[in-house]
């Protein structure tokens, strides 16, 4: 994918302006800034959920933001988004949750009158087992905690089969634990499906222990582009901003421990009430 010129403009409000930047393997990439910096209008660019003003994204020589009708729900399907306040439908079970996640492949009546064939079932029983969540397949979504609804969104997401996952702040309302699993969720479905994650993140350390890359933006710019241990003190207050907004970036939600990726254990196990 590569990304040319991408701008966004709210009215007078210039959201996003100019990125540009290129994935030319798989990567987990964490884009961190400030609140308001244009993270989350950057995603839903790239989804199409909102129309850009300006620019391109190229995926195989085709310009994404020309996509029109079915050719742009596929797009979407292949672009999984995974949104911070999980979007479930509170009074379905969890099972049905994540085989929604099929909607683009099948007939709308079809899926809302829930005559989902045995295949599928099957398909969304396994990516919540390996989301470490079965055995809550056929609770309400909403008895579930959090964490736990954040990682049938993730299961809901792998359903789409897709080519990326998209996730726009996914970790911002967990706690410390329950954040950990998410984003070993999200890293091991990078290494497993060699697929590319691009993670919205407020803090530094997060990005720094599960991302490959790091993008920085300020006030809806690319200011920085690269590995996270090319961050500079330098840098990140030029992300972040004044020292108290920048030590809160550093260590608020922080994961416990910083194991670097390559060291830590599958989440498929893991539980969180």
């Amino acid at each position: 994918m590569r990304i040319i010129g991408l701008t966004k403009a709210f009215g007078r409000k210039i959201a996003v302006e100019n990125v540009s930047f290129a994935i030319d393997r798989p990567q987990m990439v964490g884009i961190i800034g400030r609140s308001g910096a244009g993270k989350s209008t950057l995603l839903r660019m790239i989804n199409r959920l909102t129309p850009a003003t300006d620019g391109r994204i190229l995926v195989n020589g085709h310009n994404v933001l020309d996509l029109k009708g079915a050719e742009m729900r596929r797009w979407q399907r292949d672009c999984a988004m995974i949104f911070q306040q999980f979007n479930l439908v509170p009074r379905l079970d969890v099972v049905t949750n994540v085989m929604m996640g099929r909607l683009n492949g099948h007939g709308t009546l079809k899926s809302l009158f829930n005559l989902f064939g045995d295949d599928m079932i099957e398909d969304a029983l396994r990516a919540l087992e390996r989301l470490g969540i079965d055995d809550q397949a056929l609770q309400r979504a909403e008895t579930l905690s959090g964490g736990q609804q954040q990682r049938v969104a993730i299961a809901r997401a792998l359903m789409q089969n897709p080519r990326m996952i998209l996730a726009d702040e996914p970790i911002a309302s967990l706690d410390p634990l329950s954040a950990e699993i998410v984003m070993s969720s999200l890293r091991e479905i990078h290494e497993r499906d060699d697929i590319t994650v691009i993670c919205n993140l407020h803090t530094l350390d997060t990005a720094r222990t599960y991302c490959d890359r790091v993008v920085g933006m300020a006030h809806g710019r690319m200011v920085f582009d690269g590995l996270p241990g090319e961050l500079t003190p330098s840098m990140v207050r030029e992300i972040y901003g004044a020292d108290d907004d920048l030590n809160e970036a550093v260590t608020s939600t922080s994961i416990p421990g910083h194991v670097p990726p390559a060291a830590r254990p599958s989440p498929v196990a893991a539980t969180v009430n």
